[in-house]
């Protein structure tokens, strides 16, 4: 019996510093996680702009080309806005040095390059985080335009007296609800999970390793160290004669 205790102590340390160890094991890789997912957003952060950032300067930078192209292929249209015997050089001195607000189209143009300038210098090289620029944009914008469409005579120039209005108006919309509803918000949610991986891993990385404490051993009560026979023996003898 005193054998088989003293057996079981060994056992149930060993699996007691198992135990520990797994445990030890198991903190190591947590915070293992979370320094490679801090890297993995440092990373992503030190690449200077984010994805859904330049998506945005993208699709400003698609505005302002689709706009310069359908202002093109009006400089070539019909007459009697462009005479089709001239050049396209003859095309831009009317809509440029010619300038007439009721009849040109350079002016949605210029509206698309001031659109295009004020967003990339923003938010790709000044990296701003408010929606102060898009505003300004999208107002001068639907302003802009309200009040040429309602005051010029582009409607007599053809089917371009409405495409170019149009389009300059939705995209300047598109901008500002992509960036209102897209950019900042996954922006802020980046940096919000950046911010509590980062305490975590500070956290975990100050914590000390929790110490062995001697109550996780469990120690049997001392067998006496004489046998149950000779105790027996004893009480035998012990025991008075009648």
């Amino acid at each position: 019996m005193m054998n088989h205790q003293s057996d079981d102590v060994p056992c149930m340390q060993s699996s007691l510093l198992g135990s520990h160890s797994s445990v030890h094991e198991v903190q190591s890789i947590n915070s293992a996680e979370l320094v490679a997912r801090l890297e993995s957003y440092e990373g992503s952060g030190k690449k200077g702009i984010s994805d859904v950032r330049r998506t945005f300067c993208l699709f400003a930078t698609f505005d302002l080309l689709f706009v310069t192209l359908l202002w093109i292929i009006e400089l070539n249209g019909d007459p009697p806005l462009v005479d089709i015997t001239h050049g396209i050089l003859d095309a831009l001195q009317r809509e440029v040095l010619q300038y007439d607000y009721y009849t040109s189209f350079f002016d949605i143009f210029l509206l698309s390059v001031f659109r295009f300038s004020m967003l990339i210098i923003a938010y790709a090289m000044c990296k701003l985080r408010h929606w102060w620029a898009v505003a300004i944009t999208t107002s001068t914008t639907c302003a802009f335009l309200l009040v040429k469409v309602i005051l010029s005579k582009l409607f007599s120039q053809g089917a371009f007296g409405y495409v170019l209005p149009i389009m300059s108006f939705i995209l300047a919309w598109i901008e500002a609800w992509f960036l209102d509803f897209k950019v900042l918000p996954q922006e802020a949610e980046t940096e919000n999970r950046l911010r509590v991986i980062r305490s975590v891993s500070e956290r975990a990385a100050l914590l000390p390793p929790a110490p062995i404490s001697e109550g996780q051993f469990y120690s049997p009560p001392e067998s006496p160290e004489e046998s149950d026979e000779e105790v027996e023996e004893k009480q035998d003898i012990e025991k008075p004669l009648v």
